[in-house]
């Protein structure tokens, strides 16, 4: 679902210069990073990229999902990690991403943590602003 302009909470707003060879940088300074194509796709690699900047936000706004949803729970998830791989490709309409979503969550079963990915990728904004736009997998 949707939110409308007068449901915002935080506008978080960055700036690219030279596309995916260059420099991309927030508004409040807090983040300014140089962004080169990876080597495997012909570019130096010296930078970050694109994909590695949406895997750390995907990752660290899953993590803050999964916490929502051990609370409800009341789940033990100190210790747990998310990470996220972010690969892009060749489509029909040019390139496109896929995602892989894996948890590790030490102080659950299997079952559980399993569950609690489940109901995290439901809850997660990245998650939902992905959906049926983008392959995510859950591992």
């Amino acid at each position: 679902m949707s939110i409308q302009q007068t449901d915002v909470l935080y506008t978080a707003v960055a700036t690219a210069e030279n596309g995916r060879d260059g420099r991309v940088a927030t508004d409040d300074g807090r983040l300014d990073v140089v962004v080169n194509p990876p080597k495997e796709m012909g570019g130096s690699g010296t930078g970050t990229n694109p994909e590695q900047l949406f895997a750390a936000g995907y990752s660290a706004c899953f993590q803050g999902a999964l916490g929502v949803v051990a609370r409800q729970e009341k789940a033990d998830i100190s210790g747990s990690t998310v990470t996220a791989k972010v690969g892009i490709g060749k489509n029909a309409d040019g390139f496109g991403l896929i995602v892989e979503i894996s948890a590790s969550i030490p102080n659950t079963d299997p079952t559980t943590a399993r569950s609690l990915l489940e109901k995290a990728h439901q809850v997660c904004p990245y998650s939902k602003a992905t959906t049926g736009n983008i392959t995510v997998t859950l591992t």
